[in-house]
């Protein structure tokens, strides 16, 4: 079976259109194709692809996973809280900036699920992260706490 690498994905040969797709397609294959188009709000689904996109970067440390999250435009990540069990990030400029509220609905079940994945790759071993803020349910931003 073929399968693509990260590196792979840098390839591109779009001559008039370039590299870049609108935010709104992006938002509309998550929240209207996934979450609204499949069981469950397509919550399963967006996990086992984060984290398969997470194992994928080339990343060696927490530094450059949150280094390459921003390269990416996937948001602006900081740490907001570290001790030896836990390390919270919050992720300013998130992709669902800006989106009408959905009361307490947090949709940025995929961006966690990088984090885990890139994480898990990182420590060697299973990294649980979940969403505990979310723009979409109106906090100031998204924010994802990592269980080491």
């Amino acid at each position: 079976m073929l399968q693509y690498s990260f590196e792979d994905m840098k390839k591109m040969n779009r001559a008039q259109l370039g590299n870049m797709v609108p935010l709104e397609l992006f938002r509309t294959i998550r929240l209207i194709g996934l979450n609204q188009g499949l069981p469950m709000g397509g919550k399963a689904t967006t996990l086992t692809i984060g984290r398969k996109i997470g194992e994928s970067l080339p990343v060696q440390n927490l530094d450059e996973l949150l280094q390459l999250f921003e390269e990416l435009k996937i948001g602006v990540p900081r740490i907001v809280y570290r001790d030896e069990h836990k390390i919270n990030i919050a992720v300013d400029d998130c992709f669902c900036k800006g989106l009408p509220e959905l009361g307490e609905q947090m949709i940025c079940d995929l961006e966690g699920a990088i984090l885990e994945g890139a994480m898990s790759k990182i420590m060697g071993r299973k990294i649980p992260i979940r969403e505990i803020k979310c723009n979409a349910s109106g906090h100031e931003h998204c924010e994802y706490e990592i269980r080491l």
